[in-house]
Formats: structure tokens, C-alpha cells, sequence
């Protein structure tokens, strides 16, 4: 790999089961992200705790799943609750080859049974003259939700991202209508990598027969060089969400 791109994949991990949620499938996950040897992994449904499942799942970690996963391959990583309940909680995380400036995770649900928030953080790459700013998001199922989901990340880029940063977001929008289209390509200058490359939109749900456009990675202030949909194996047989996977020259 060229020391010059950074390489980024974006997954939905279903909280580390199987799509029908059968099998506990969190240790062929992250054999399968470093066989994809990405720099920054944006990660969404990340348990963060579960006081039942740790009783009772076989090969449950006995460290949280993000420190599972990035354990001698990324460093660097955040963990930002999304949705608290008695038994534990999940969110959004970024694991990152590259050391961190600074994060922040911010709460962007008006339901408080259906937390929703956007994972911010800030970090250093070699060979970039400047911090690159990363978002990994899991927006809401319901239209208007989502809208107003959207309305807060662009106010956030443009309170917190200067306009010349390189600026990527990724994750699971859950916007098969494409409602993010126009704020984010209008007001903030983003375009979306596997549109750019292939003329469409990565159709990434259901990962046995894939037809909504779920998963996305936008960017500004860099080069895109690829953009992939993995939904061979072993991904198949992994989340309900096949992972997305982009270069960029930096």
C-alpha cells in the first residue's frame, strides 16, 4: 500500500452476531477487517456492554468489542454510546492506525428510546499537510428523524471542520431515498465515493440479496482512488450489512 493514501471501510457489525442473529461472529469479523488492511475502520452497532450476553454467548471478549477488534492492528480508537438500555449499551466507534487530535460524540436523537449520535474525531496522517477530520454516524429509520439527523451534521462541519480540511463521514445512513444528497453535496461540498467511481450508489442491505443503499462514504479535500462493496465471503455469512471499503490519495 502506498504511504501516500489512506485506505477506510466503513460496516455495520450488528452488534457482532450474524444477520439472522444465530451465532456469535465477532472473532471471524475482525479476522476478516485485517485480511481488508484498512487504515480507519468506521464501525456502527458496536456493543459496547452487555451484562447478559457476557454470561452467556461463548467466546464473549472480557474487554469491550472495539478493544477486541483493534487489538495489535489499530492503536487508535473511540467509542461513542449510541443506545443505552439495562443490560448494556452500543454505539458507533472508529479504529484508527493514526493517533488522535481530539473526538467528541454528539447526540443528534430527539427519541431517547431510539438513541442516535455522530462519533467526531480529529487525527494526524502522515504525508497530509493538514488534520484530517473523520464522522462515523448511524442515522435514524424514521424520515423525519433523519432529517433533522442530517440537519445537525451539517451544522457540525460547519462549526467544527474547517472548509479546506480533509473531511470524511461514513456509515450506515439508512437513506435509501437519498434525502442526504443535496445538504451534503450543496451546502457542504461532499461527494460519495462509490458514486464518483461507479456511477451509483453501493447497494449494501440485505447482505444475502443486496438492494437499499444503507451504507455511504463521503468526503472532501481528497483524491478518491476506489471505492468497493464487500459482500463475497466471508462477509456474507458475517453482518446484515456488507462493509464498504475506499482509497484516497492524500
Amino acid at each position: 500500500m502506498n504511504d501516500k493514501t489512506l485506505r477506510v471501510l466503513t460496516y455495520n457489525i450488528h452488534k457482532g452476531f450474524d444477520a439472522v442473529n444465530r451465532r456469535f461472529v465477532l472473532h471471524p469479523i475482525r479476522d476478516a477487517l485485517i485480511a481488508a488492511d484498512a487504515d480507519l475502520l468506521f464501525l456502527q452497532e458496536m456493543q459496547g456492554e452487555h451484562q447478559r450476553h457476557e454470561k452467556k454467548v461463548l467466546d464473549w471478549p472480557e474487554r469491550s468489542h472495539f478493544e477486541f477488534l483493534a487489538e495489535g492492528v489499530w492503536p487508535f480508537h473511540i467509542y461513542g454510546k449510541n443506545a443505552v438500555y439495562n443490560a448494556g449499551h452500543h454505539g458507533n466507534a472508529i479504529l484508527s492506525k493514526y493517533p488522535f487530535d481530539y473526538w467528541e460524540n454528539i447526540n443528534v436523537s430527539p427519541f431517547p428510546w431510539a438513541s442516535r449520535s455522530m462519533l467526531h474525531g480529529v487525527i494526524q496522517v502522515p504525508h497530509s499537510t493538514q488534520p484530517v477530520h473523520i464522522v462515523c454516524i448511524h442515522f435514524g429509520l424514521i424520515g423525519k428523524e433523519r432529517r433533522g439527523q442530517i440537519r445537525k451534521l451539517c451544522e457540525r462541519i460547519d462549526s467544527h471542520v474547517p472548509h479546506d480540511a480533509p473531511l470524511i463521514v461514513a456509515g450506515d445512513f439508512n437513506d435509501w431515498l437519498g434525502q442526504a444528497e443535496s445538504l451534503f453535496h450543496d451546502h457542504l461540498g461532499l461527494q460519495e465515493v462509490f458514486l464518483q467511481t461507479h456511477g451509483r450508489y453501493a447497494r449494501t442491505f440485505p447482505v444475502w440479496l443486496p438492494f437499499l443503499q444503507m451504507d455511504r462514504i463521503y468526503y472532501r479535500g481528497l483524491q478518491p482512488l476506489s471505492c468497493d462493496r464487500l459482500a463475497h465471503a466471508p462477509w456474507h455469512r458475517l453482518s446484515d450489512h456488507a462493509p464498504l471499503i475506499a482509497s484516497f490519495s492524500l
